[in-house]
């Protein structure tokens, strides 16, 4: 197979304070104000340089779908933009086969001035795209967007959610050979970022490269399988994608441990307590909030008692992406009663197994009096992500229903009997055990 991308030592570097120019006019006004301003002007300024990335180096063979993971920072925006030809390396070479496509953000690509309809055809002809060949995608390019009564309405009055819808529509239905996306899909609707993944599968299963940068851990799982895990700037990773994603979590990429003390998405009085904080943690009891299907998680809550509370109820309950709650956790279900006294408590909850889909889910604690309402909630106060993974062992493909409406995962045990074992036709089926 033909590789697509090719990165060889990939470095880019900015100076820090004052810019180093290599090139260029300045201005009369601009080169009497650097003058006025350099006797105070820090030294460090004139020093200083960052390396956003440095010998990065790896390739893609055509028709993979590849990750890029890494924390804020770690140059994953500045690779992309490189790829796409909008900046320059420092030092080193890429090479691309095929016509590329890139959606990195907003209205990138986008005329204001000119409507829905034409930035359409414009951004395809970029792209290298025939009148002709446009125009056999624009209606399925517009049903795509569902911004079929606004294409002819200058797109400086679209939202931003309009915007992403029909930038990303383009990109994806005028079929470049190379598909490289940044993690604007974000700012689109849960239900648009949905039929988004599901057309990106479809991308890759066509064939066609695609780059994914995102730090939806979840999307990466069911999307790609390798990832490339940048580091300040460096590789520190380039293979599967569970894996990958397992040293991104490792490495304390979301820093899943959040301070509520000054929490404004809150309810309650606050009259006995308050949440101070709250931690998500894995197996081997480290900070983490990317889980695997079937593996076990501890939820820490931290609480400040200013008063004593009488027959507490503490509990948190898990919402989807969509905000609907579908399980709740809370402790007088497990036979725990206790009263607060003034002062700092400590709850420590082990949930054996998560048995949900994969997705991003939400974690909203809440405390009260039993029987009362509650005293202190904080909504949505941290999330975590769910992978996939083979609970079985005979690979279930649970990437075909990550987009359905499907949340909690029951294991079942099934048992055929064909023809030859059945005598007689049963009402009322034949038992499992």
């Amino acid at each position: 197979m033909t590789v697509a991308i090719r990165v060889d030592n990939l470095s880019k570097g900015y100076w820090l304070g004052q810019a180093k120019e290599s090139g260029g006019y300045k201005t009369l006004r601009e080169s009497l104000m650097s003058a006025v301003a350099a006797p105070f002007r820090p030294r460090s300024e004139d020093t200083g340089q960052f390396w956003a990335l440095k010998d990065v180096g790896f390739g893609v063979r055509s028709g993979e779908v590849v990750g890029i993971i890494g924390r804020n920072g770690a140059g994953k925006s500045t690779l992309l933009k490189i790829l796409s030809r909008i900046t320059k390396p420092t030092t080193g070479q890429i090479i691309l086969r095929g016509q590329v496509a890139s959606l990195l953000e907003v209205g990138t690509g986008f005329h204001p001035e000119l409507t829905g309809r034409e930035n359409i055809y414009l951004n395809g002809a970029i792209l290298g795209m025939s009148r002709a060949k446009i125009a056999r995608k624009f209606d399925e390019i517009a049903a795509f967007a569902e911004t079929e009564q606004f294409l002819d309405v200058p797109v400086k009055r679209y939202s931003s959610g309009m915007y992403v819808r029909l930038a990303f529509a383009v990109a994806a239905h005028l079929e470049p050979e190379i598909l490289i996306i940044d993690e604007v899909l974000a700012v689109g609707d849960a239900a648009f970022q949905k039929k988004c993944l599901g057309k990106m599968q479809e991308v890759g299963c066509s064939g066609r490269t695609v780059l994914f940068v995102s730090h939806n851990m979840a999307a990466i799982s069911a999307l790609c399988n390798r990832v490339v895990l940048l580091e300040n700037g460096k590789v520190t990773f380039d293979g599967p994608s569970q894996v990958g994603v397992e040293r991104y979590s490792l490495a304390g990429a979301m820093a899943p441990a959040v301070d509520l003390t000054a929490a404004t998405n809150r309810q309650g009085p606050r009259e006995h307590a308050r949440f101070a904080a709250i931690s998500l943690f894995n197996k081997d009891r480290q900070p983490c909030d990317n889980f695997f299907m079937g593996e076990p998680m501890t939820v820490e809550l931290e609480i400040e008692c200013s008063r004593r509370l009488k027959s507490a109820e503490v509990g948190f309950s898990v919402a989807n992406a969509l905000g609907v709650r579908i399980h709740m956790f809370v402790s007088t279900w497990e036979g725990l009663h206790c009263d607060l006294i003034e002062g700092w408590h400590r709850f420590r909850i082990s949930v054996p197994k998560l048995l949900v889909y994969p997705g991003t889910y939400t974690v909203t604690p809440f405390l009260k009096r039993s029987g009362q309402a509650v005293d202190d909630q904080v909504d949505a106060a941290i999330s975590f992500a769910v992978m996939e993974a083979d609970l079985t062992g005979h690979r279930p493909f649970f990437k075909r229903y990550t987009h359905s409406k499907c949340e909690v995962y029951c294991p079942s045990r099934w048992r055929h009997s064909p023809p030859t074992e059945i005598n007689e036709p049963s009402v009322s089926g034949d038992s499992l055990d």
